[in-house]
């Protein structure tokens, strides 16, 4: 099916400034990693607590993105992204502007709001292209291009960070995000337009209270995993009451006239492959990328493995995972006209598991490395684009921007668990010289376990994807969910 000619035109320009959007995301994401080392020291903190600044913006994002997603189905997605941008900007301004390490982690967290943005926009984009031919067809691509302008957000951001960090001092560095944020702020406010109809309602707030505080307790649960181990009970209580406290969510859910997160749509034979899909891909998108950088640097004349990298060359390497990114969320919407959507997404998950999966014979030498990011690369960046657009295509009317959230919360979840396990298994089974406590490289068996665990999760999602109905995500009207 081809898109009109004027369809094209009427949301070219949207396209263009929600990708200036997702491009601000992007050096958010790659800005701070080559300075985190000098943000431990302008804090005075070990380089080890810096990842609690990662911890505490994935469990935000986690409990945010439900309530807000469903806030901007209410009140319209343009008024939530402006928020969330507004929020993202103040919290960016006080970074460079505290040397107390408890102000910069609250800050940080908050910075995460940024999260909901390509949910939010792929439900305006959605809205904006009501009625027209070729609606499923022109979201997806339209996705693809805001998620390679994110990518390339993100190299640049990457790249600027790290040159700047070493001329300018911390402070004035730490500026230049806050200053993008404020320009996207005004580009959000005067140059994008939502024409969704808000689904005008009272707030569930019992339900979104179950699901924070679910959500809290499994995020927190998986951190404690981690920090303290697998012999604590403490982290498998909080564990355990995250899965509790879901039962009560969905049954408050099912009753309540005009619910936080329709659970229904969990029944749905498009859906439901499909946030499973975005948990599975959330453990290697967002669990598999520390590992890789760690990997590269491990000096394979002390341990027998690793790449033995620089920091330049492990930049390159993530460099090259990216645009493989942006490659496969612009080729995915050709992919997906030839073949059905739903066989696309089964490729692309077949990719990533292929490339994770290669990494078992071959991981010795620097161009079997990026040979194998590059393969699951293609795969990733086409997931990132089109499960948000393939759970608007499919979804309920009324609930665009939950179901795009979805995909985004339980990417975190996955992504949140895959961090656990990964932590656990580099830290265990090392041996030689991997085991000398003082050593600080994790051990093969656990890389080993890494990409085990990548590869299987990608191909168990291409199995899940092969029951989606065969007409699923594609121009027609939204699947209907069971029991409607």
């Amino acid at each position: 099916m081809t898109v009109s000619r004027v369809t094209l035109r009427s949301v070219a320009g949207i396209v263009g400034l929600l990708a200036f959007v997702e491009f601000t995301s992007g050096i958010l994401q790659g800005y701070y990693t080559p300075m985190l080392t000098d943000i431990a020291r302008h804090l005075q903190v070990r380089d080890a607590d810096v990842n609690w600044l990662e911890g505490s913006q994935l469990m935000l994002s986690a409990l945010i993105v439900p309530a807000l997603a469903k806030l901007g189905d209410m009140v319209g997605h343009k008024r939530i992204l402006l928020v969330s941008t507004a929020v993202t900007a103040a919290a960016s301004a006080v970074l460079p502007f505290t040397d107390s390490f408890g102000v910069f982690l609250a800050a940080w967290a908050l910075q995460g709001f940024y999260v909901v943005w390509l949910p939010l926009e792929i439900a305006i984009i959605w809205s904006r292209t009501r009625g027209s031919e070729g609606r499923s067809v022109l979201t997806t691509r339209a996705a693809g291009i805001l998620v390679a302008a994110l990518e390339l957000g993100a190299i640049l951001g990457a790249l600027g960070g790290g040159a700047l960090v070493d001329v300018l001092p911390l402070p004035v560095v730490l500026s230049v995000p806050a200053v993008c944020v404020v320009i996207c702020f005004f580009v959000v406010r005067f140059g994008v337009s939502d024409v969704g109809i808000p689904n005008r309602g009272e707030f569930d707030w019992v339900g979104a209270s179950l699901i924070s505080l679910a959500l809290l307790a499994l995020t927190g649960g998986f951190s404690l995993l981690r920090l303290q181990g697998a012999g604590e009970p403490l982290p498998w209580a909080a564990l355990g009451l995250g899965l509790v406290l879901i039962v009560p969510f969905a049954l408050w859910e099912l009753r309540h006239p005009d619910p936080l997160i329709d659970v229904r749509m969990f029944r749905s034979p498009a859906l439901l492959p499909i946030f499973l899909t975005a948990g599975l891909f959330g453990m290697s998108v967002l669990g598999a990328q520390a590992p890789l950088s760690t990997f590269a640097r491990t000096d394979p004349d002390r341990y027998g493995y690793g790449l033995g990298a620089s920091g330049f060359g492990a930049s390159l390497l993530i460099g090259f995972y990216l645009i493989a990114m942006i490659s496969g969320a612009l080729l995915f919407p050709k992919l997906a006209r030839r073949i059905t959507p739903r066989l696309a997404l089964v490729v692309a998950s077949t990719c990533i598991g292929a490339g994770y999966l290669l990494f078992l014979p071959f991981h010795d030498g620097y161009g079997q490395v990026v040979a194998n990011m590059v393969v699951a690369g293609l795969g990733s960046g086409a997931l990132v684009a089109a499960l948000p657009a393939a759970a608007a295509s499919a979804a309920p009317e009324t609930q665009t921007g939950v179901a795009t959230g979805l995909t985004n919360s339980v990417k975190t979840v996955g992504g949140a668990l895959a961090s656990c396990v990964f932590g656990i298994a580099l830290l265990h089974g090392a041996t030689g010289a991997a085991a000398d406590e003082s050593a600080t490289a994790g051990s093969l068996s656990g890389y080993l376990i890494v990409w085990i665990v990548c590869g299987a999760s990608a191909l168990c999602s291409a199995a899940l994807l092969c029951f989606v109905p065969r007409t699923a995500f594609q121009d027609r009207e939204p699947v209907a969910v069971a029991g409607e």
